[in-house]
Order: C-alpha cells, then sequence, then structure tokens
C-alpha cells in the first residue's frame, strides 16, 4: 500500500489567527533531526561526568598511593 504525503497546509481559524502545518516529510526531518540532537547532547554530558571521575580518581590515587575500583 503506497503511503500518500501530506503537503503543508494553512489552517484558518474565526479568531483571525492562521497556523501553518508542515508536510509530512518537513515534519518526519524535524523529528529525526531533534532525536539525533537530543542523543549528541547526552553523549556529551556523558563525556563530562567521566572527566570528572577520572579527575577525582586521580587525586584518590594521589592521597592513597594505591589503585581503587
Amino acid at each position: 500500500m503506497k503511503k500518500i504525503k501530506k503537503k503543508r497546509y494553512i489552517e484558518e481559524y474565526e479568531e483571525g489567527s492562521n497556523l501553518l502545518w508542515p508536510s509530512e516529510e518537513e515534519d518526519e526531518i524535524t523529528r529525526k533531526f531533534y532525536r539525533d540532537l537530543s542523543h549528541l547532547s547526552k553523549k556529551i554530558e556523558g563525556k563530562r561526568i567521566n572527566k570528572k571521575l577520572n579527575f577525582i580518581k586521580k587525586i584518590i590515587l594521589m592521597v592513597f598511593g594505591r589503585e581503587f575500583d
């Protein structure tokens, strides 16, 4: 079955406001962009936490002079 893609359309309301809705293709691209952006920010935050933990481990190693887990 072929999927019919909606085109961009305008919704007009009596109050005078008009909404411009994206096409399905634009919506799909936008969702993918924000999903990728979310994954990237999670990776960056994870790296920051690992750097902080590594720094703390180095300090403890210097103070106690031995490895720990």
